[in-house]
């Protein structure tokens, strides 16, 4: 009686199981990565969110002392200090430039005016996505509004 009719193949199971765990680990590892930058990208959106409501603080403080704007209390550039001073134009952009800072990273603002035009940069560092930028282009991000008083 010959052995090979009666023989089973065997291991196929086995190769089967490791073939599923791979296809399994890929996907996981695919869902992970995905995961990850939803995340990175959700933070940038809720940065660019909080630059934009900021740029339109200051303009709705400018706004409610508009003569002041107007004759240039509020002017400031990019990494000027904040006023020290205890007028309404100065602790507007006192109470501004701290809100920058703290929902920012590394926040940082300019107003500028030109007549009844007024240039708001909203201005921040987005170093964590370096590697997904184009090469030399820096690491700073900025938001400009332009509006009329």
């Amino acid at each position: 009686m010959p052995l090979t009719a009666n023989r089973r193949q065997t291991g196929a199971t086995l190769i089967e199981v490791l073939v599923a765990v791979l296809v399994t680990v890929i996907g996981v590892l695919g869902a992970a990565s995905l995961q990850m930058n939803s995340v990175k990208f959700n933070h940038i959106a809720n940065t660019r969110s909080h630059a934009t409501m900021l740029a339109y603080d200051v303009i709705d403080r400018m706004r409610a002392n508009r003569a002041a704007a107007l004759n240039g209390s509020y002017d400031i550039a990019l990494a000027d200090n904040a006023p020290n001073g205890n007028s309404i134009p100065e602790t507007d952009l006192r109470e501004w430039l701290n809100e920058l800072a703290g929902r920012l990273p590394a926040g940082d603002g300019a107003v500028v005016r030109n007549g009844s035009s007024i240039t708001v940069t909203v201005q921040w560092d987005e170093s964590r996505l370096n590697e997904t930028r184009e090469a030399g282009s820096g690491s700073l991000e900025s938001f400009s509004f332009e509006t009329e008083l």
